[in-house]
């Protein structure tokens, strides 16, 4: 994978930082981690312009971001909320509380796009939520963009520092990517396991 980002970064330059960051969002096992390093080391070798990169990298990843959010906004907290009380088990909710966790994210949405953003493996999960909760577009752009600047930024920063050795930003970073999924896989079985359909008396 990493010898086909480089080629393409090379051949298409910030089209490429574009279109591969979009892709990293709608498929996150193609990693960040190695896109905007690389296009850090490209900007050090005065290829191309350091806020070349980071515009590109942001637009593509915001609109990779969409059709997830979207897809949350379609689904809507009800429809989620009535399949959960059939389903509950799978979803480790019931609707009740498929409600209560949308009513908590409506309040901190901002800072849960924000900080969602920046962290591996939840970057893409977050739009999510961020859909179900009708967050509104335009907030949900600027909490995105703010995040993913963040995130470009360390990311093309290292690049631009480790030159020739930016692989070993995504050397680092994959293990905690991993770690992060592996985690998320975890707690989610353990609920799965342990679920329990709330009584009508604690559904009340």
């Amino acid at each position: 994978m990493v010898d086909w980002i480089t080629e393409l970064l090379e051949r298409l330059g910030y089209l490429g930082i574009g279109l591969l960051m979009l892709a990293e969002n709608l498929f996150p096992p193609i990693p960040s981690e190695l896109i905007m390093p690389f296009a850090g080391f490209a900007a050090a070798r005065g290829e191309l312009s350091f806020l070349g990169i980071l515009i590109a990298g942001t637009i593509g990843s915001l609109l990779g971001a969409l059709p997830w959010y979207y897809a949350g906004r379609a689904l809507g907290c009800e429809r989620l909320a009535a399949w959960a009380d059939r389903h509950g088990r799978w979803l480790t909710m019931s609707g009740d509380q498929v409600k209560r966790a949308n009513s908590w994210f409506t309040r901190r949405c901002a800072k849960a796009v924000f900080f969602g953003r920046v962290v591996p493996a939840i970057r893409t999960l977050i739009s999510i939520p961020a859909g179900i909760a009708e967050m509104s577009i335009a907030r949900f752009l600027i909490y995105s963009a703010l995040g993913t600047t963040l995130w470009n930024v360390a990311l093309a920063s290292l690049g631009f520092m480790l030159g020739e050795n930016y692989p070993k930003v995504a050397e680092f970073l994959d293990p905690v990517t991993k770690t992060i999924v592996v985690v998320i896989m975890a707690i989610y079985l353990y609920r799965v396991v342990r679920f329990r359909k709330p009584s009508a008396s604690e559904a009340i």
